[in-house]
């Protein structure tokens, strides 16, 4: 089974990975396979992004990962892949390894709280600006992230909750789906979809 996180920066899809981690599950980060090509290029992480999907197309992410996932899967038999950006790197996986062995769970929060947490976050590639948030999540926007948040399975409201309460949430859903009950989901989960 794959489960895959999506959701706008800062949204809160690092916690949703780490409750993950705590459970025991493996997970394959997306953005790291870019930070690594972008290191390796010499380039700002953001424009290898795009510079992937213009050379090797919409899926590029997708296959840069593809063996961590496969070898997670061997290993542990599930794994949570961090990162979707776009439609066709989700279709890649549901191609790859069954339309009915892939969950997308959805993290969302405010514009402003997510500038706020990125602010505070301090990685690199963090915007400093409210400009640069914007323009940041306009890139991804253009990416097609938006339709991967809209056929989500799962989504995660990460708003006007403390951190303790919101990686509870991520808990349930985890275990709810590890589960296949979906009766065992807490508010907020208008829909979930478990493989049969």
């Amino acid at each position: 089974m794959l489960i895959c996180v999506v959701g706008m920066p800062g949204a809160g899809k690092g916690e949703f990975v780490k409750v993950a981690r705590e459970e025991g599950i493996p997970v394959v980060v997306m953005g790291d396979a870019v930070r690594r090509e972008a290191e390796r290029r010499g380039m700002d992480v953001g424009e290898m992004a795009k510079r992937l999907r213009e050379e090797r197309g919409m899926d590029a992410v997708a296959r840069l990962v593809v063996e961590d996932v496969e070898r997670e899967l061997r290993r542990a038999g599930i794994v949570v892949i961090d990162g979707i950006r776009n439609p066709e790197e989700l279709e890649y996986f549901r191609n790859r390894f069954g339309e009915r062995s892939v969950i997308v769970v959805a993290i969302h929060a405010s514009p402003q709280t997510r500038f706020e947490r990125l602010r505070g976050r301090g990685r690199e590639d963090d915007p400093n600006t409210k400009r640069e948030f914007e323009e940041r999540d306009e890139r991804e926007l253009g990416f097609g992230i938006g339709d991967v948040i809209s056929r989500a399975d799962v989504m995660i409201v990460n708003e006007s909750v403390s951190l303790p309460e919101f990686r509870e949430k991520c808990r349930m859903v985890i275990k709810a789906i590890l589960r296949g009950d979906p009766d065992d989901l807490p508010g907020n989960f208008d829909y979930l979809r478990i493989p049969d």
